[in-house]
C-alpha cells in the first residue's frame, strides 16, 4: 500500500469525533441523521467528517430508497491498520531515504499498472467487446472484471436475471462471472437483488 494512502487513512482518524462515528457504526449501519443524534451535533457536521472518512476508505454508503447508510468498512480497516505494521517491517530491511522514495514515485507506479490494464485488456476482450476466456490470474482477473463492472448503473438495483443478461454480452459463463463480482466485492448481493458497492471497496490489483 502506498504512503500516501496511509498518510490519508491516519489524517483521517486524527479527529476524536470521526473515531467516535467509526466506534458506533462498528455496531451496525446508520443514517447521517441517526448519527448526528447520537453524536449530539449538527448533521452538516456529519457530512463533512463522513467526507474524510469516505476519502480513507473506511466507510461507504447503501441506498435503501432515499436514505443513505453508513457502513464500517471493516476490511479496510484491518488492511490499512496492517499497512503501517508491513511499512515499518520493511523499514528494518532497507535505508530510509528508500523507503520514503517509494511514496514519491506513485505516479510512476499508476502509471504503469494502467499500461499494464490496457495490454490485459487488449489481450483478453476483443474489438466487438467480447471475452475471449477468464483469465487464470487473480490480477489480470481484477483489470478484465473491473472493466466489465464499470458499464453498470450505480445505485441501480438489479435482477439477477438482467446481471446474468448484462455479463453475457461479454461471456456464456455468466455464473462464473457473478459469483466473481461478489467474491471481489464490485456487488453486494440481497435477497436476490444485485447492486454495485462503492469502488472503494472494490479489489484492486494494486494491492496483490
Amino acid at each position: 500500500m502506498q504512503l500516501d494512502q496511509l498518510v490519508t487513512f491516519y489524517k483521517a482518524l486524527g479527529d476524536p469525533t470521526r473515531v467516535r462515528i467509526l466506534a458506533i457504526l462498528a455496531n451496525g449501519p446508520l443514517h447521517g441523521q441517526a448519527l448526528a443524534g447520537k453524536m449530539g451535533v449538527t448533521p452538516p457536521t456529519i457530512t463533512h467528517h463522513m467526507t474524510k472518512l469516505r476519502e480513507a476508505g473506511v466507510v461507504y454508503e447503501r441506498r435503501d430508497k432515499n436514505t443513505i447508510y453508513f457502513y464500517l468498512h471493516e476490511a479496510n480497516m484491518k488492511r490499512q491498520s496492517q499497512a503501517i505494521l508491513d511499512v515499518l517491517e520493511k523499514a528494518k530491511e532497507m535505508a530510509d531515504e528508500d523507503l520514503f522514495a517509494e511514496g514519491t514515485n506513485s505516479e510512476e507506479r499508476k502509471n504503469k499498472m494502467a499500461a499494464e490494464k490496457i495490454q490485459v485488456i487488449r489481450s483478453f476482450i476483443t474489438p466487438d467487446g467480447k471475452l475471449k476466456q477468464i483469465p487464470t490470474q487473480r490480477k489480470k482477473k481484477l483489470f478484465v472484471f473491473e472493466h466489465m463492472v464499470r458499464g453498470l448503473e450505480k445505485g441501480r438495483k438489479y435482477q439477477e436475471k438482467e446481471i446474468n443478461e448484462y455479463i453475457r454480452q461479454f461471456h456464456d459463463d455468466y455464473a462464473t462471472i457473478r459469483r466473481e463480482f461478489i467474491m471481489n466485492h464490485y456487488m453486494y448481493r440481497e435477497d436476490g437483488i444485485y447492486e454495485l458497492n462503492p469502488e472503494a471497496m472494490w479489489a484492486k490489483p494494486e494491492d496483490l
